[in-house]
C-alpha cells in the first residue's frame, strides 16, 4: 500500500492578506486579469523580469505554491486574455495572493524607477510632448506593447480594443506603473488584494 506523503505547509507570508468572500475558493476573473497585467508591466521595466520573478518565488519561501516556471506559466495563463488561456485551470486564491506578494515584492525594488517614468510622463504631457522624447520612457513603453501583442489573444474584444494603437496600450502601461507605485507604500499587498476585490485599482 502506498502512503501519501502529506501536503506541503502553506507560507505563512500568505497569510498577511486576508481572505475575501469567495464561495469556490477561486480567484475572479478580474483580478487575474490585473494580476498578470502587473507582472507583466515588471517584466517590461526590467530586462531580467521574468528571471526576477522566478527568484523572488524562492526568496519568499513560495516554492510550495509555485513549484517551477511551468507551474508559474500555468497561473498567468488564467489571465482570460492570455493565448493560451485555459478556461478549465482555474487560480487559487493561495496561488493568487502568491503573485500578488512577488508583485509588490518587485514593485518596491522597482520604487525610484516607477517614480522617476511617472514624473517624466507628466512633464511630458504638460508639455505637450511625445513620450518616446525620454529614452527610458520610451524603452519601457515599447516593451510593454511587444509583451502585450505577442502574448494577449487579439481576438478578445478588450485585447483589441487596448492594442489597435500604440495610445491606447501606452496609456495602460502608464496606468499600470501608477498601480505598481501603489504597491509600494504602506501595506502596499494588503491594499492591492483587497482592491481586485472590492472593485478599486490604484
Amino acid at each position: 500500500m502506498q502512503v501519501q506523503s502529506p501536503p506541503a505547509p502553506i507560507p505563512l507570508i500568505l497569510e498577511t492578506l486576508p481572505n475575501p468572500n469567495s464561495a469556490d475558493g477561486e480567484c475572479p476573473r478580474r483580478a487575474r486579469v490585473q494580476i498578470d497585467l502587473l507582472l507583466l508591466a515588471i517584466e517590461a521595466l526590467d530586462l531580467g523580469g521574468s528571471e526576477a520573478i522566478l527568484a523572488t518565488v524562492d526568496e519568499l519561501d513560495l516554492k510550495s505554491v509555485i513549484h517551477n516556471r511551468v507551474s508559474l506559466w500555468r497561473m498567468r495563463s488564467t489571465n482570460p486574455w492570455r493565448q493560451r488561456f485555459n478556461p478549465r485551470r482555474p487560480l487559487s486564491l493561495m496561488e493568487a495572493k502568491a503573485l500578488v506578494l512577488i508583485a509588490c515584492h518587485l514593485a518596491r525594488r522597482l520604487t525610484v524607477l516607477v517614480r522617476q517614468l511617472l514624473m517624466v510622463e507628466q512633464q511630458l504631457r504638460e508639455k505637450a510632448l511625445p513620450l518616446d522624447q525620454h529614452y527610458l520612457l520610451s524603452q519601457y513603453l515599447e516593451r510593454f506593447r511587444a509583451h502585450f501583442r505577442a502574448r494577449m489573444n487579439p481576438r478578445r474584444t478588450l485585447v483589441t480594443a487596448y492594442s489597435s494603437t500604440d495610445q491606447q496600450l501606452n496609456d495602460l502601461a502608464i496606468d499600470l506603473l501608477g498601480q505598481l507605485l501603489f504597491c509600494t507604500g504602506t501595506a502596499g499587498s494588503q491594499r492591492l488584494w483587497s482592491s481586485l476585490f472590492d472593485g478599486e485599482v490604484a
